[in-house]
């Protein structure tokens, strides 16, 4: 229709042809808009590495040369700022290993070259024997694929000023050391913000597929059911990267003074929730799964079954929100309370064998949200069942 009117409009071809190029410069324009902000809040997120990262070299640096007059102390800055790059998201203990994994390469590739020089089969000797050290050490394959680059490292950059074997193994000592005092004590991230980065996709994925439940319930399509089931099991990523933001934001607010005070309170909140965040998206799993074969059976779906899943929706969005103000998540406990009258109403009703099934989900993910909350296993137990009522139906 668009190209039609552009020929009349347009004077045929070079009106066609006008409308394309437009066309084709506003999804550019577009692509380019969305991507400038992508951008743009990668390296908004990226901002604090990036500081993190230029203090510990130059600090790295520093105390090499300056406090402890180290030889050519460039082993320093650069076991610095790979210490601190490599342990963004993840344990303190893959940080240690990789300083041990660059001292060791250091370490091996210096003692080989001044017992068998350089060149090309010294340089596959000396990798071999790096890892070899770190196995027979019991390192991690983070361990052992560090020492061996560290190890080409030095055989590729061997020294022209003789006796530096120690002096690097030294630097590179110094620079883990001091990335970690840089990322504990000096430049600390907020550890609230890792987890919040973390959980929010998590959080947010829930949300949405039990809301598309809701819309498929509504309209019987089982079709949609199925893919909200779909994108649910498909979860691992945000889910993996929601533990591991935990433990890292654990290890942030043990090991840096001015982050002690969030141990008991939103991390420790956040850290607590992991486990029953992951119950409560497996058994909406098993709740979306039993819609599919509900909506596919014909079975009657009361409007309370529905209103129940909406507001178990809401109570996932709302506990995320608390927890990213840092507030005690007191509505989220009275919003899951809410899906499950929700679903006692609708038990009381009347449903088939899998509505009934998805009632009783209903009340087990409120369960797992309201344990996730903070609340203790057997109190969410006797507040489920006071909530939902009498068995009694209709």
């Amino acid at each position: 229709m668009a190209d039609a009117d552009a020929r009349r409009e347009g004077g045929g071809t070079r009106g066609l042809a006008y409308v394309r190029a437009s066309a084709v410069l506003a999804r550019l324009r577009d692509r380019w808009t969305g991507s400038l902000r992508d951008r743009l809040r990668r390296t908004r997120a990226g901002a604090g590495l990036a500081v993190q990262a230029g203090l510990a070299a130059a600090l790295a640096w520093w105390v090499a040369d300056g406090l402890l007059r180290v030889p050519q102390p460039v082993f320093a800055p650069i076991s610095a700022v790979i210490a601190l790059a490599a342990s963004v998201g993840q344990r303190l203990r893959r940080t240690i290993e990789l300083i041990v994994g660059v001292s060791l390469g250091v370490l091996v590739g210096d003692i080989l070259i001044y017992l068998v020089g350089t060149g090309w089969w010294q340089l596959g000797l000396i990798v071999v024997l790096s890892i070899v050290a770190a196995v027979l050490l019991g390192g991690s394959p983070a361990v052992m694929v560090q020492s061996a680059a560290t190890a080409v490292l030095i055989v590729t950059l061997s020294p022209a000023v003789e006796n530096l074997e120690f002096p690097r193994f030294l630097a590179a000592l110094i620079g883990g050391a001091v990335s970690v005092v840089v990322t504990a004590v000096l430049l600390p991230l907020n550890p609230l913000r890792i987890i919040n980065r973390a959980a929010s996709p998590a959080l947010k994925l829930l949300a949405a597929q039990l809301d598309a439940t809701v819309d498929a319930l509504r309209g019987r399509d089982a079709a949609a059911a199925q893919a909200a089931l779909d994108r649910l099991r498909a979860n691992k990523p945000e889910m993996g990267a929601f533990g591991e933001a935990v433990q890292a934001a654990q290890e942030a607010s043990t090991l840096s003074p001015v982050r002690w005070g969030n141990r008991q309170g939103p991390v420790g909140r956040y850290a607590r929730a992991v486990e029953p965040v992951d119950r409560a998206s497996r058994n909406s799993g098993t709740l979306i799964r039993r819609s599919v074969t509900l909506i596919e059976d014909g079975e009657p779906i009361p409007e309370a079954m529905i209103a129940a899943v909406s507001v178990l929706a809401k109570a996932v969005r709302v506990l995320h929100r608390e927890f990213t103000t840092a507030d005690e998540p007191d509505e989220a406990r009275e919003v899951a309370l809410r899906a499950v009258r929700h679903a006692g109403d609708a038990y009381r009703a009347g449903v088939g064998f899998s509505g009934a099934v998805v009632v009783a989900q209903v009340r087990t993910t409120a369960s797992d949200l309201l344990v996730a909350a903070g609340m203790e296993q057997e109190e969410a137990n006797r507040l489920i069942r006071r909530a939902f009522g009498s068995f009694r139906t209709r």
